[in-house]
C-alpha cells in the first residue's frame, strides 16, 4: 500500500507460511448466498488455533497462559460460498513482547491469489487474571517459523 486508505491487493499463496484445509457448511451461507463474513473470521481462528496446537504451544486444559485475540480485520476480494473448499494460509508478520501479529489469507481450493485477507493479533496472557506475560523461547521460535519479510 502506497496511501494511508489505498486498497489492499489480494496475496499470492507464497506470502504464507503454513496452510490448513476447511470445507464450508451450508450454515456458513447467509441471505445473500455468499459466506457471511464472520465465518471468516471463524476459519481464521480455528486455523491459528490448530496451528498452535499442533505446533504443541497449545495445550489447552494444561495451560497456565493462553492466546487471546486483541485485534483482527478482514478484507474481501472474492465471493466465497457453500459448497467450497478453502484453504487458510498464516504467516507470521510481528512478534512482540506478549503478542503475535499473523497475517491470514483465505484461498478457495484451487486458487492462486487471496479471496481475503486479514490480520490477527493474539496476546499472550495468564489463564488466572488474563494478564499480558512475555511469549516463551520455545513459543517464540515456533512462531518464528513462519515469519514472512516486507
Amino acid at each position: 500500500m502506497t496511501e494511508l486508505n489505498a486498497r489492499p491487493l489480494p496475496k499470492g499463496r507464497q506470502a504464507y507460511r503454513h496452510f490448513t484445509a476447511f470445507a464450508t457448511r451450508w450454515r456458513d451461507n447467509d441471505q445473500y448466498g455468499h459466506m457471511n463474513n464472520a465465518v471468516y473470521y471463524e476459519l481464521f481462528d480455528s486455523a491459528v488455533n490448530k496451528f498452535l496446537i499442533d505446533s504443541g504451544i497449545l495445550a489447552l486444559a494444561r495451560d497456565k497462559t493462553q492466546f487471546l485475540v486483541a485485534s483482527s480485520g478482514c478484507d474481501y476480494f472474492t465471493d466465497v460460498a457453500y459448497p467450497s473448499d478453502v484453504d487458510i494460509g498464516l504467516a507470521v508478520r510481528r512478534i512482540g513482547k506478549s503478542s503475535v501479529t499473523y497475517d491470514v489469507g483465505l484461498f478457495l481450493t484451487d486458487a492462486d491469489i487471496t479471496a481475503a485477507t486479514g490480520i490477527f493479533v493474539h496476546v499472550n496472557v495468564a489463564t488466572d487474571d488474563q494478564r499480558p506475560l512475555a511469549i516463551d523461547a520455545a513459543t517464540r521460535e515456533k512462531c518464528a517459523a513462519l515469519m514472512i519479510e516486507d
